[in-house]
């Protein structure tokens, strides 16, 4: 990625902080791009049951399934890789970063003209940059203002790694405040995420607001179709990934058991 056409968003991490975010950025029409190196800790959770729309809960993997589902609907992309190190070439004015990123295939640069850190598991590509860190132990923390903004211009933190509560929904919580925040801060035309019914707005005599969308019934009832019919794709089987568990427990990286 050159210096000419950066992405509007790099995202460091594919968790569920990092999936949410890009599924905002990339819905605001932000050219977002997620680069995440392993696998989400909430993939280890035996059963997710606290997480708001699953009365009976869910499968975790099967729910990190849907968020990249719905991130990638939304028009993000994605790369697996290392983030190793992330330079502050910009001014506070026109921010800009570059990411040095380890793939499979070596290293790759990418351009960016904003950064959200949503990986709790390695932050060191970020100890030049001039963000404020806290170390416990084997963690860093970031420190960032109330609405996911760290000490240096364009660059921001979202999920555990700003040190908020540990569990799913407020990780989600607050991606989505973060992103939103990011996308004010662009400049980007923005009001609110909604879809709304035929003449919501426009029966009032007001023009559609920027995000916002109207749609009238037909396509109501198709989303709502397509909505069904995707759903009942993931749910239909058993996930056919075995269930985690902490990798020190098991001869295996990702904490796989033999079930």
């Amino acid at each position: 990625m050159s210096e000419t056409n950066p992405r509007d968003v790099l995202v460091v991490g594919g968790g569920v902080a990092g999936l949410t975010a890009a599924t905002f950025l990339a819905r605001a029409g932000l050219d977002t791009l997620v680069v995440n190196a392993g696998e989400s800790i909430v993939r280890r959770n035996a059963h997710l049951e606290n997480v708001p729309g699953f009365p009976a809960g869910v499968n975790s993997r099967l729910f990190t399934d849907l968020l990249t589902e719905q991130a990638d609907r939304s028009g993000a992309d994605f790369l697996t890789g290392l983030v190793v190190d992330l330079d502050v070439l910009g001014t506070e004015a026109d921010p800009f970063f570059e990411a040095t990123v380890e793939t499979e295939d070596g290293e790759e640069t990418i351009a960016a003209t904003r950064v959200i850190a949503a990986s709790w598991a390695d932050a060191s590509y970020l100890e030049d940059t001039g963000v404020e860190l806290r170390s416990a132990g084997s963690k860093t923390y970031v420190d960032v203002d109330d609405l996911g903004r760290t000490a240096v211009s364009g660059l921001y933190a979202a999920g555990r790694i700003t040190e908020i509560y540990h569990q799913t929904v407020v990780a989600a919580g607050d991606a989505a405040e973060t992103a939103i925040t990011l996308v004010h801060d662009s400049g980007t035309a923005f009001y609110n995420d909604w879809v709304t019914p035929e003449g919501y707005f426009t029966g009032r005599g007001r023009e559609v607001p920027p995000a916002c969308e109207e749609i009238d019934a037909e396509e109501r009832d198709r989303r709502e179709r397509e909505s069904r019919e995707v759903m009942q794709e993931f749910f239909a089987d058993d996930h056919p990934e075995p269930q985690r568990t902490h990798p020190s427990l098991v001869e295996d990286e990702l904490g796989r058991l033999d079930e």
